[in-house]
């Protein structure tokens, strides 16, 4: 094949939205954990009219991440990218999500930043979780920049420092940008672009499990301070994304896009959301 090359990594709500957005005119490249939802999300996007093609990818592994941007090489030129995979805190245990949502990600910026084509772009889909996290300069620093095979040896990163999966979800969001902005300078070597998006409660089976577990009435609480008083969709998620993947950003990399219907200016104003 020789078409352009689209690479989805997470079949889930917001990686489907994307595709079909994104799809057209190209191969899909759509990688997951999990084959049965791998394998139903290809099925309708098939249905769609989209030429896919599938991989399974353990984001965490970099042996996984680096067949994974060899396939997409072999297909044509990759000229977008867009790593929708992660856990959430109700899903996985502290050490998961810090190898998934940390680890994973700074993989596969580091992995797909050496295949991207010139001229190409890439999204890491994070979370509004990024911005409750207190900046501390010399943590930021050592996430940003840390051989990503040293992440886990970081103090603050250890099985000890990290209590719960909240907390580690937290620093892994808030990690995500800050690795994507430090990619963005490996990658504008090669000519390509690559930023964040960070969706605040977007209707998904993710989000689904988090409002249904402890944290259920602190969502409630958020989505009514919001100025926009409602759950997102993943159509608004892909059309963030197109913006950022297309022409029209051709001057921004290595940045975050939060899309979360005001909930970060509610919080940061002190409205009683938790």
């Amino acid at each position: 094949m020789n078409a352009q090359v689209l690479v989805v990594l997470g079949a889930g709500g917001i990686g489907q939205a994307i595709a079909r957005r994104q799809g057209p005119g190209k191969t899909i490249l759509l990688a997951d954990f999990d084959d049965t939802n791998l394998t139903a999300a290809a099925d309708e996007l098939r249905g769609a009219g989209h030429t896919v093609t599938t991989q399974p990818v353990d984001v965490a592994s970099r042996e996984s991440v680096a067949a994974l941007a060899a396939a997409a090489q072999a297909l044509g030129p990759v000229v977008q990218v867009v790593h929708a995979a992660g856990v959430s805190p109700v899903q996985a245990t502290a050490q998961a999500v810090i190898a998934v949502d940390l680890v994973g990600t700074a993989i596969v910026l580091d992995e797909f930043g050496a295949v991207i084509a010139p001229g190409g772009s890439g999204i890491v889909i994070s979370s509004m979780t990024g911005y409750m996290l207190p900046r501390d300069p010399g943590r930021d620093h050592q996430l940003a920049f840390a051989p990503t095979d040293e992440l886990l040896e970081l103090p603050f990163l250890t099985p000890e420092s990290v209590p719960d999966s909240g907390a580690a979800y937290a620093l892994a969001r808030r990690a995500n940008h800050l690795r994507v902005q430090a990619a963005s300078l490996r990658w504008g070597e090669r000519g390509a672009r690559v930023n964040s998006i960070s969706p605040g409660i977007i209707l998904t089976p993710l989000a689904l499990d988090e409002m249904s577990g402890p944290g259920a009435e602190g969502y409630r609480r958020m989505i009514d301070a919001s100025p926009a008083r409602r759950i997102g969709t993943t159509d608004e998620v892909a059309s963030a994304a197109a913006f950022l993947l297309g022409p029209e950003a051709s001057f921004i990399t290595g940045t975050d896009l939060l899309v979360d219907g005001g909930v970060i200016p509610a919080l940061r104003a002190g409205l009683p959301t938790g």
